[in-house]
């Protein structure tokens, strides 16, 4: 694990704190070319009241936007939580070369965990991935979000 995938999940936990002030859950990314951010995106599925509205899915269509194509093909995008079905599925989409992932979410995540989308050989692509960056930082976020909401006895 590398200084810089450090300091650019730190930053996607930067992003994953601002979910806190919108009552979204706690994730958040972040797209890199060449040692340079060009991209964040934060989860805002309650705000902007938009199911599809994933932490990588915002970063993405922002890198897109900045680039001016949707080909990432030298892209690191880091996130907080081991990305879903459909994030996974636009990860692959996107062309993207490196996946850096924080916790791992043994519910849903489809990068190892439940699922393993991204080094299915039968689909288009195989970025290169990287785990339990800052895990235990992503993981804590996500678990005092959800024991804040939880009915106390």
């Amino acid at each position: 694990m590398s200084t810089s995938d450090l300091d650019f999940m730190r930053v996607a936990l930067e992003q994953a704190q601002h979910c806190l002030g919108h009552n979204d859950v706690p994730v958040g990314a972040v797209v890199v070319v060449d040692g340079v951010i060009i991209a964040t995106g934060e989860n805002r599925r309650e705000v902007d009241r938009d199911p599809t509205a994933h932490a990588e899915i915002v970063a993405l269509r922002r890198a897109a936007e900045m680039v001016g194509q949707w080909r990432l093909s030298d892209a690191t995008v880091y996130v907080t939580l081991e990305p879903c079905v459909m994030c996974a599925g636009a990860l692959l989409n996107a062309r993207v070369a490196r996946v850096v992932m924080g916790a791992t979410d043994l519910k849903a995540g489809a990068v190892g965990s439940r699922y393993n989308l991204l080094t299915d050989p039968r689909l288009m692509h195989e970025p290169e991935l990287s785990y339990d960056v800052l895990a235990d930082a992503c993981a804590e976020l996500l678990t005092d979000f959800f024991e804040q909401r939880r009915p106390k006895n």
